[in-house]
């Protein structure tokens, strides 16, 4: 299995992206390839003190700015790391990819360059968020603002898939967030795609309402790219508040009281970390394809070339388009 990861995405790279690479070669038995320019890498593994010869590079002079506007990467940014990646996997030299690059250009170029699952209208941005139970996957999570009954359908597909093929979840429980429990709430969107749902092969156990998104009773919560990104970043601002209360409670407790419970407060901030899951898949499109966080670490990106390895061991590609193809039919 080779693993293609962008070594000029995000804040930390290309130290981080090397180091991680070196670890996932060594201990998950993936063949690495690094994409971007190939002298920089080489004198950074160097100052690392990192042995790369074992690891493909994929030579790509440029960067993608996150500044830039998305739809120029398949033009202007021909050239870049976040670009030959993507073309890498198309062309098959790659099974999957990681980046920590702009998130719209790696949704636009993976949809463009890489190109979609047949029969898939829209890929979606994913996130995995932490309940008091469980994980469950949001989807979409900021790619497609306004949305159509059946793209929200096969966001349910991409979704359940995923948690069966990744997380071993064999029936993953789909909700649908919307603004109460009853059949009839919601806007026409809502509605519809609730019918659709519904009466699909798909294991639908109703509307999800946000406040019930954290006691953990779902596995793949569905919905617009606006709604969705806001759950996604509520989650994130709660996420952060959390942290910095349970630092002032425990500083201003004594030592004592911290060490009572720190085996707790160390599984809820693992529980918290956006480290430990690795990345957000795009799903939809013909090779598993990884956003990992900006600011991402060595930890982060072993964790995201780990779970792009779990995405193309777990079939999960064909799984979407089986099921695709079945309902369509």
């Amino acid at each position: 299995m080779k693993i293609i990861i962008d070594a000029f995405g995000g804040d930390n790279a290309p130290a981080e992206v090397i180091k991680a690479a070196r670890q996932a070669k060594d201990e998950l038995g993936v063949d690495m390839i690094l994409t971007g320019d190939e002298n920089k890498i080489r004198k950074c593994a160097e100052t690392l003190g990192v042995h790369i010869e074992d690891l493909g590079i994929l030579h790509a002079p440029d960067i993608f700015d996150i500044h830039a506007q998305p739809t120029t990467l398949v033009k202007e940014g021909k050239e870049t790391s976040l670009a030959v990646g993507l073309q890498a996997i198309r062309d098959g030299k790659g099974d999957a990819f990681v980046s920590a690059g702009s998130s719209g250009g790696l949704v636009t170029g993976a949809t463009l360059i890489t190109r979609r699952i047949k029969g898939i209208k829209r890929p979606a941005m994913t996130a995995m968020l932490p309940t008091a139970k469980n994980k469950f996957i949001l989807l979409d999570a900021g790619a497609n603002i306004e949305c159509r009954p059946d793209m929200m359908v096969q966001f349910a597909i991409m979704g359940s898939a995923y948690m069966k093929c990744v997380k071993g979840i064999d029936k993953p429980r789909i909700g649908l967030l919307n603004v109460g429990a009853e059949d009839t709430k919601g806007r026409d969107l809502e509605l519809e795609t609730y019918r659709l749902l519904k009466a699909s092969p798909l294991h639908f156990i109703g509307n999800a309402e946000a406040r019930e998104l954290p006691q953990g009773g779902f596995d793949v919560v569905v919905a617009d790219g606006f709604a969705g990104n806001m759950i996604l970043k509520l989650y994130e601002g709660m996420g952060g508040m959390f942290r910095d209360k349970l630092k002032d409670w425990f500083s201003g407790a004594g030592k004592l009281a911290a060490l009572l419970i720190l085996g707790k407060i160390k599984e809820f901030r693992k529980q918290m970390d956006y480290k430990e899951e690795g990345g957000g898949i795009i799903l939809g499109v013909a090779s598993p394809v990884i956003k990992a966080h900006g600011s991402s670490d060595a930890k982060a990106f072993f964790n995201a070339i780990r779970q792009a390895k779990k995405c193309v061991e777990g079939n999960m590609i064909e799984e979407i388009a089986r099921t695709v193809s079945e309902m369509k039919g």
